[in-house]
């Protein structure tokens, strides 16, 4: 066998079925290996396409996502793309080219030192070296990737140690290598959980980007026997059903300044959640998570557990009938849910707007109609992915694919080719900004070389719409390179084989998208959306 087919075996091992690539002379070896073990090759049209693509099928499936990109400027094109899945928390294999170990020093194509690129962006980088030992290098990695939360990790094959041929009766193939039963609370600690909540008035349980996969309906369940809003973000998304009614979007900053006790699944008290500092002061915290650095990150952990999040909700669920609640519930949560149908009302008056260029919030409504709670979205912009995100019907986990706290443009496409190739006869879709299509519209070109019926919308306002509004408030007579002009988008897919449509009426957006699904290409609805100044968070704090 040579180095690319036992590279490729490895990979089957560890439950991998497909890879995501950008082909490339330092890599042959190993895209052959796929086609003589059977897995199938996606390729794509940027590496940093291929890495989030990646990020993806790990995020649907709980399996490794596996991308292999050449050396060189292969290896640096798929730098954002591991960068964002390390701030997301993504399990990840990618896989380098590298040059011959005999040119080591000597100038060869595309000489680098790749895994230096790496160092604060990976759980591990390294260089395979010897040919034999490849199944043990595949083995190391998916154990780093995923150890903790999970993240990323890097490998780089010299092209000679995939190439060389080695008996495949002298192979060590590596079993059981890494934990397969989830890390959970002791007795002691679940009975002081269920003692902080009988003892809260006013609690609020919150779930980040370390809690997923909740398709069991845990959260829910436990919410539900306690009486307590809930609110969620990132790839907890999805773990309430979306109209359930413990269930907060518009509320989170009221619930935090009244909270008396939070739970944190998961979370990260970054920027987008004020850093924790909108928790009221008072309350005490109770803070899960699967990766020790984070408990007690920017807010103080009264109760700090490390254990997979998830696992913990579970349970909680047997225990939550020790947790006394007054008959009829807890007065905070109903002002609470209140406060969010006003908050919801509000949102629907802005949406009956009728004018053209068509309002934000109409778009959002309209966009969210049509995709419903039984489609798989990634989401790739700015102020209009904000505001749609809060109309979106997000029914079960891991069907909003978001690019996380890295804040990373480019991803819809990839997250979309992922999820198209994981579920064929679902309904998959990218909600763009106008800023966000131009880093991998391109993709849509894949989209139609492999016969993959994503259908995207834009909301286009012709400029950088939340950069433009900072800039503007630093700088009110010099904002430049804040306008890019409402440019023909669709007509590009057009011309790659697709189907494209212009709007600037919001009652054809409906039906716009409608024809697109309809056409069975790969479609591109351009939304001709009016330019709102709307203040954004992220810089301000």
């Amino acid at each position: 066998m040579h180095g690319g087919q036992l590279v490729a075996r490895a990979l089957r091992a560890e439950g991998v079925d497909t890879i995501f690539a950008l082909t490339g002379g330092h890599i042959l070896p190993i895209l052959d290996g796929c086609v003589l073990e059977g897995i199938r090759i996606v390729d794509v049209r940027h590496e940093q396409t291929a890495v989030h693509a990646a990020e993806a099928y790990g995020r649907l499936t709980g399996k490794l996502g596996v991308a292999v990109v050449t050396a060189g400027p292969g290896v640096t094109d798929a730098i954002t793309g591991m960068a964002s899945a390390h701030y997301s928390s993504t399990p990840l294999l990618l896989l380098g080219g590298r040059h011959y170990i005999r040119q080591e020093t000597m100038g060869g194509l595309q000489e680098m030192n790749h895994p230096l690129l790496f160092g604060s962006i990976t759980r591990w980088a390294a260089t395979a070296w010897e040919t034999s030992k490849l199944p043990l290098y595949i083995a190391t990695a998916a154990r780093h990737a995923f150890s903790g939360r999970g993240g990323p990790v890097f490998l780089d094959v010299p092209l000679d140690v995939q190439a060389d041929m080695v008996r495949d009766d002298g192979i060590q193939w590596p079993e059981h290598y890494r934990p397969n039963v989830p890390a959970m609370a002791d007795q002691a600690t679940l009975g002081r959980i269920a003692s902080m909540f009988g003892e809260a008035e006013r609690p609020v349980v919150f779930a980040g980007g370390g809690y997923r996969g909740d398709k069991e309906r845990s959260l829910q369940q436990l919410a539900e026997r306690i009486h307590a809003p809930v609110y969620l973000q990132s790839t907890a998304r999805g773990s309430l059903e979306y109209d359930h009614p413990l269930l907060g979007n518009r509320t989170r900053s009221s619930a935090f300044a009244g909270a008396d006790l939070v739970l944190g699944l998961g979370v990260d008290w970054d920027f987008r959640t004020g850093y924790g500092q909108k928790i009221n002061g008072q309350a005490k915290v109770i803070q899960v998570d699967a990766d020790d650095t984070k408990i007690g990150w920017n807010r103080s952990a009264h109760l700090g557990i490390v254990a997979d999040p998830k696992a913990l909700v579970g349970q909680l669920v047997s225990l939550a009938d020790l947790i006394e609640v007054d008959e009829g519930g807890r007065s905070f949560t109903r002002e609470l849910m209140e406060e969010e149908g006003g908050k919801r009302a509000e949102a629907e008056a802005l949406a009956a707007n009728d004018g053209s260029p068509v309002f934000p919030e109409r778009f959002a409504q309209e966009v969210s109609a049509f995709f419903g709670s039984d489609s798989i979205l990634a989401v790739d912009g700015g102020d209009i992915v904000s505001t749609t995100a809060r109309w979106l019907r997000i029914n079960e986990p891991t069907t909003l694919l978001d690019p996380g706290p890295f804040g990373t443009l480019g991803t819809g496409p990839p997250f979309a080719l992922a999820a198209k190739i994981l579920n064929p006869d679902r309904r998959v879709g990218i909600i763009f900004g106008d800023g966000g299509f131009g880093f991998n519209g391109m993709e849509y070109d894949t989209f139609v070389r492999l016969g993959l019926p994503v259908i995207g919308v834009i909301g286009n306002d012709g400029a950088w719409s939340n950069i433009k509004t900072i800039h503007q408030m630093f700088y009110p007579e010099r904002v430049v390179a804040a306008d890019l002009g409402v440019r023909p988008y669709h007509a590009m897919v057009e011309g790659l084989g697709g189907y494209g449509e212009f709007v600037d009426d919001p009652a054809e957006i409906r039906p716009a998208l409608e024809r697109a699904e309809a056409s069975g290409k790969p479609a591109l609805v351009n939304v001709h959306i009016a330019e709102v100044p709307r203040a954004s968070s992220n810089y301000a704090q």
